[in-house]
């Protein structure tokens, strides 16, 4: 066994709990959860949080580095064509928050469907008398729209018809099946109770959900979104809200993050968690062991498992890398 100051280095970019990671990097990587220039200046790996940018700059930083985890799907954060042309992994962890996150978004719908907020509300301020002014809706029976037919999407898929549920689906990337395919957007809104997003942000995806989509929203619909906040313009869907033409919505990721007070946040039929319905208690510690082994995959020469940035192997440049005796898994 190699000596604790021979190991390669693991950083950690933003909050990464030890105790989640040493079980796969322990004896083979000496990990640094709160890393100084000098950590970076040796560290070959990377755990990095939604938040972490990794750009030219931080690369610039870490000239030894071999890969970058990163907890979670999302890259929007990471340069990943100079992280490519280093040579540079960019690994991530696709199924590990997937159920979690379903289980998020079918949760927010279901409390706003079910008005527990302004319910709440009328039981802590003595108004019981009132009760029958809040109109209280069904799941069953509904139509639930799901854009971003992924692991998360199919998952919500499969909650919803659970819960007596009709399923549409529209993935602009990946085709869903014909039983549940719409032909467009536009379709997909008009048909659907209760629409829940589950996109990557891309240039084609920004402000997906905007003034011009929203004017052809079934009346009372509910909106979701536990994809990114970049997905939505959040004007247009304040606005939307305050006309009736969505009767609730559900926030779990915000463009910025952590975001600008909204007016839309003050009303009494928006739910709000702040990104991380991806992070339950089992969630979290899948996609920390994920992320941990990505990196010691990439580091023992194995292919990992879900990789960013295709091609990064081929890259001309080749980083310094210590001895594999010093790394190689038994």
């Amino acid at each position: 066994m190699p000596e604790l100051d021979q190991l390669p280095v693991v950083v950690g970019l933003g909050q990464v709990d030890p105790a989640l990671v040493e079980p796969v990097l322990g004896g083979h990587c000496r990990f640094v959860p709160e890393p100084t220039g000098s950590d970076l200046a040796l560290a070959q790996g990377a755990i990095a949080r939604a938040d972490a940018q990794v750009d030219e700059e931080f690369l610039a930083r870490a000239p030894r580095l071999r890969v970058v985890a990163r907890t979670g799907v999302g890259v929007e954060r990471v340069d990943l064509d100079a992280a490519t042309a280093r040579g540079i992994a960019v690994v991530t962890t696709p199924g590990a928050g997937a159920a979690a996150v379903a289980e998020g978004a079918i949760a927010m719908a279901m409390h706003l469907v079910k008005r527990f907020g302004p319910l709440t509300t009328l039981v802590r301020s003595g108004r019981w008398a009132e009760r029958g002014t809040v109109p209280v809706g069904d799941l069953r029976g509904s139509v639930l729209g799901v854009v971003g037919y992924g692991r998360i999407g199919q998952r919500a898929a499969v909650l919803a018809a659970a819960l007596g549920m009709t399923v549409l689906a529209y993935d602009p990337v990946s085709e869903p099946p014909a039983d549940v395919r719409c032909a467009d957007l536009r379709d997909l809104v008009s048909r659907c109770d209760v629409i829940t997003l589950h996109l990557p942000l891309l240039e084609s995806t920004h402000h997906l959900i905007g003034a011009d989509l929203l004017r052809h929203v079934k009346a009372g619909a509910i909106l979701v979104n536990c994809g990114r906040g970049g997905l939505l313009d959040i004007d247009a869907v304040h606005a939307a809200l305050e006309d009736g033409r969505l009767g609730g919505v559900g926030l779990d990721v915000f463009d910025p993050e952590p975001p600008v007070h909204h007016p839309l946040f003050d009303h009494p039929d928006v739910v709000l968690t702040p990104h991380l319905m991806g992070l339950s208690r089992q969630a979290t510690a899948a996609t920390f062991s994920d992320a941990a082994r990505g990196v010691l995959d990439v580091l023992s020469g194995r292919t990992p498992a879900a990789v960013a940035n295709a091609g990064w192997e081929h890259a001309d440049t080749v980083p310094t890398t210590v001895k594999e005796s010093t790394w190689k898994t038994s």
